[in-house]
């Protein structure tokens, strides 16, 4: 078993390199810097690709799916996040557990919806190595959300959507936030939604590239 404090490329020195390049990079929030420098990303991706696991890059993490880059996981946390603890999060495209083990030292609860099997039964192996115990994973199609925790403080989906259903944002609480990578191909952009008592405000962000979301369970 692979060691969570890592050795060489994976240690926990190489991982506060990480960190200090993501705050280089403009991310600011310390809840959410404190929590990339605690979750060893080493641990979630294939054995043959842990000396990479660092690198600010995606990585293929099989079923044709990719763990998303560190700096894109500390941005959509930190824009969910706001500079404050949250209660329930939803995370729509949970892949091997990454992001959401991240998320569960910002929120007190996640909901991970994954709809490859696969990946749901790693990302709960993954979890379970690191004790983390406020994360409930899911195999579900999360193109519409998940109404039966609903509402939440924040919704992040880590698969581009063509466009926002309204069945998200109708999930979210008051002062909620949704991000979400929207468009197709390379014309995808990071989207904020914030859900204002005057109605929703919708800010389009840095361009991003994600796997495409794909509706139905596998």
């Amino acid at each position: 078993m692979t060691d969570a404090n890592g050795i060489g490329m994976t240690s926990q020195r190489t991982r506060a390199r990480m960190v200090e390049r993501l705050r280089e990079e403009g991310i600011k929030d310390p809840m959410v810097l404190a929590a990339m420098n605690e979750i060893p990303r080493h641990l979630f991706v294939q054995e043959g690709l842990q000396s990479r696991a660092y690198e600010d890059t995606p990585l293929p993490i099989g079923e044709g799916q990719t763990i998303s880059s560190p700096y894109t996981v500390a941005r959509s946390c930190e824009l969910a996040c706001q500079g404050r603890v949250l209660d329930k999060v939803l995370e729509i495209g949970g892949g091997c557990g990454y992001q959401a083990a991240v998320l569960s030292r910002l929120a007190k609860k996640v909901i991970s919806l994954e709809r490859i099997a696969k990946l749901v039964g790693t990302a709960r192996n993954n979890l379970d190595r690191l004790r983390i115990r406020n994360v409930l994973v899911k195999v579900a199609d999360g193109s519409r959300g998940y109404p039966r925790e609903a509402p939440y403080d924040a919704i992040i989906v880590a698969a581009a959507m063509p466009f926002i259903p309204p069945e998200l944002t109708a999930q979210l609480k008051p002062g909620g936030r949704l991000v979400v990578p929207v468009g197709l191909g390379e014309d995808q952009r990071l989207t904020l939604v914030e859900k204002r008592e005057e109605g929703l405000v919708e800010q389009a962000l840095e361009t991003v590239k994600f796997v495409p979301l794909v509706s139905g369970v596998a």
